[in-house]
C-alpha cells in the first residue's frame, strides 16, 4: 500500500479581502487573489480542506497583546476613508474584522491540527501580523497572528513547546518581543541584515535563533544557513507543533527586498 496523502487545510476568508489600505499600498489585497489564482490554475486548491477563519475573541489576543491596546483599536470608529495606525498601517471601516480573522485563522488552523482534523494548514489571510508587538501595531501588522496561534496551542491545548519559523525580509520583531524569554515558545527568524525594524540580527541565547543574511542572496545562502543553524536547534528543541510566517517580500521581484 502507499503512504497516505496529508490533508492540508486551506484558512481564509472573504472578510480579509476587504482591509483598506489606499491605492498604492504594498499590502492589498491583490496577494490573496494571487494565492487563490495559483492554486486555481494548479488546481490544487479543489483538493485542500477549505476552513472559513473565525474571528479571534478578545480573551484570544489578550494572551499576546495588551488589554489597553486592545481598547484603544475598539474605540476607532471609521465610516469612510483611512487612519494609520503607524507611518506603515492604515486601517480601514473593516481592518479590524479583516484582523481578527486573521487572527482566528491562525487559531483555528491550530485547532484543527491538534484535534487530527487535518494534518497542516496554509492561512490565506491579511492583514499580516510579526511586526505587531504586544501594545502596538507596526510596519503593515495589527494583531499577531503567529503568536496568538502560539499562545492557543499553550493554553488550550496544553503543549509544552512550539516553534514559530518566521522568513521575511524583514525581523519578526514584534513575535520576538511578545516571547522573549519565553521558555515554550522559541522564534526562528530569518530576513535581510540592516533593514527595518533595525534589529542587528544577532541570537540572543534563550531568546529565539535569528538569521540575517545580506542583501541579494539567494536560496543557496538561505539553505545553508536553514541546515547549519535552524536544524539542530529544532531538533535540540523538539517542537510539538511548528507555525510558519511566511513574508511575500523575499521575493525576486518584491522591490522591497534588496
Amino acid at each position: 500500500m502507499g503512504e497516505a496523502l496529508l490533508l492540508t487545510a486551506f484558512a481564509s476568508h472573504p472578510d480579509c479581502l476587504k482591509h483598506e489600505t489606499g491605492t498604492i499600498h504594498p499590502e492589498s489585497a491583490a496577494r490573496l487573489r494571487a494565492i487563490e489564482d495559483h492554486l486555481m490554475e494548479s488546481q490544487l486548491l479543489y483538493l485542500l480542506r477549505h476552513l472559513d477563519a473565525p474571528l479571534a475573541s478578545r480573551e484570544q489576543l489578550l494572551r499576546v497583546h495588551d488589554a489597553a491596546y486592545l481598547d484603544a483599536l475598539d474605540a476607532l470608529v471609521l465610516s469612510e476613508g483611512l487612519k494609520y495606525l503607524d507611518p506603515d498601517t492604515p486601517i480601514g471601516p473593516h481592518s479590524l474584522q479583516a484582523a481578527r480573522r486573521a487572527a482566528g485563522a491562525m487559531i483555528g488552523a491550530v485547532d484543527g491540527v491538534m484535534q487530527a482534523e487535518f494534518d497542516n494548514a496554509f492561512c490565506c489571510v491579511r492583514p499580516p501580523g510579526h511586526h505587531a508587538r504586544r501594545d502596538k501595531a507596526m510596519g503593515f501588522c495589527i494583531y499577531n497572528n503567529a503568536a496568538a496561534g502560539a499562545a492557543h496551542a499553550l493554553e488550550k491545548h496544553g503543549l509544552e513547546r512550539v516553534a514559530i519559523v518566521d522568513f521575511d525580509v524583514h525581523h519578526g520583531n514584534g513575535t520576538d518581543q511578545i516571547f522573549r524569554g519565553h521558555q515554550q515558545v522559541m522564534l526562528f527568524s530569518l530576513f535581510e541584515q540592516g533593514l527595518y525594524p533595525l534589529d542587528s540580527g544577532k541570537k540572543t541565547e534563550g531568546d529565539g535563533h535569528y538569521i540575517a543574511l545580506p542583501g541579494g542572496s539567494g536560496g543557496a545562502e538561505m539553505r545553508q544557513a536553514v541546515e547549519e543553524q535552524w536544524i539542530p536547534a529544532l531538533d535540540e528543541f523538539r517542537p510539538e507543533l511548528v507555525l510558519v510566517s511566511a513574508g511575500f517580500d523575499a521575493h525576486l521581484q518584491d522591490e522591497i527586498s534588496d
